[in-house]
């Protein structure tokens, strides 16, 4: 009962965080120039002021921005997020279209990102002022300066073009045939480079603060009384150490995992991955406003609901925060 009231708490709060990104995202959009009745008078090559007007009026434009904000949010409850102008489907089936390539980008890279992070990490941290140890600070310090789409476009040089070992785009190839399995293995090699970019300037930072609480704990009396029962090192690295050292990387972790979904806009458009990314981009393109707004809340679902997790998984591994709100 006493862990029941602090989760309850930050579910709460997690609800009203995200009604107030709601209203700030459609706030935003709506101070933003342009709107899609701009986007279909230039296909048409030009309209006058009526057919502008007559154009908003069709889809509720002309409405006061409290009646719009209202109506949306009204929609939103009853998971119901428009209408795409664009694409001429219901948003919802949009984004269940493109949101499993997203999830399997982002929850990949992100895995990957803290088990390297975390294994370099360890590493260093046993001999800090080994070469080793020099050589994991230098890749973390160049993961951490390269621009995420630079890092795509220099793997995509080298392993596409240069040595083709990898796809240049693309979540499958239409030609490969085959049983599930076949399949599989073909997504997993097209997601390589795209995961490599992501997760490149994740594990730069899960391996710095890996290594700096490694050696703090390390350092700590119950590790040299240990060491002095005579527990072998890999027990007293991997049994006790490396537990304590965790809490603040998986805190980190969550934190950033607003960073790795973001971050996914730019691989996926780097690589022509059919993702929400992608279909973000063009919707911007197109000031497909209702689109435009479903992907931001689903971004923001999928973060508030990777720090709740987050927040969840510390409880289990600290038994000191179960009890706190």
């Amino acid at each position: 009962m006493t862990i029941l009231i602090p989760v309850a708490q930050r579910i709460l709060y997690a609800i009203l965080l995200l009604v107030a990104v709601l209203v700030l995202n459609f706030t935003m959009l709506h101070l933003a120039p342009g709107d899609i009745a701009d986007t279909i008078s230039q296909s048409m090559g030009g309209a006058d002021a009526d057919t502008m007007a007559q154009i908003r009026s069709d889809y509720g434009l002309d409405q006061p921005f409290l009646v719009q904000l209202g109506s949306y949010i009204s929609r939103v409850l009853t998971f119901d997020l428009g209408y795409s102008y664009f694409y001429n489907q219901p948003v919802t089936t949009l984004i269940f279209e493109k949101l499993p390539a997203t999830l399997l980008l982002v929850f990949t890279a992100q895995i990957v990102a803290l088990i390297i992070g975390v294994v370099l990490g360890v590493i260093s941290a046993k001999n800090p002022n080994g070469i080793t140890s020099h050589f994991v600070t230098l890749l973390a310090l160049f993961g951490y300066a390269a621009p995420v789409f630079w890092t795509g476009i220099l793997l995509l040089i080298a392993f596409s073009l240069k040595i083709p070992l990898f796809p240049v785009a693309g979540m499958s190839d239409v030609t490969v045939e085959g049983g599930w399995f076949i399949r599989a293995l073909d997504v997993a090699h097209h997601l390589v480079l795209p995961v490599v970019t992501l997760s490149t300037i994740f594990f730069a930072l899960y391996s710095r603060l890996c290594r700096a609480s490694m050696i703090e704990v390390l350092g700590s009396d119950y590790v040299r009384t240990a060491k002095a029962k005579g527990l072998s090192e890999f027990e007293i690295t991997y049994k006790h150490a490396l537990k304590n050292s965790l809490s603040p990387v998986v805190t980190l972790a969550g934190l950033q995992f607003s960073a790795v979904v973001s971050g996914a806009v730019l691989v996926e458009t780097v690589f022509s991955w059919p993702g929400l990314g992608s279909l973000a981009l063009q919707s911007i393109i197109a000031r497909d406003t209702p689109t435009i707004l479903g992907i931001l809340f689903f971004s923001a679902l999928v973060v508030i609901i990777g720090n709740l997790l987050t927040d969840f998984v510390l409880r289990l591994i600290d038994p000191r925060l179960r009890g706190r709100a």
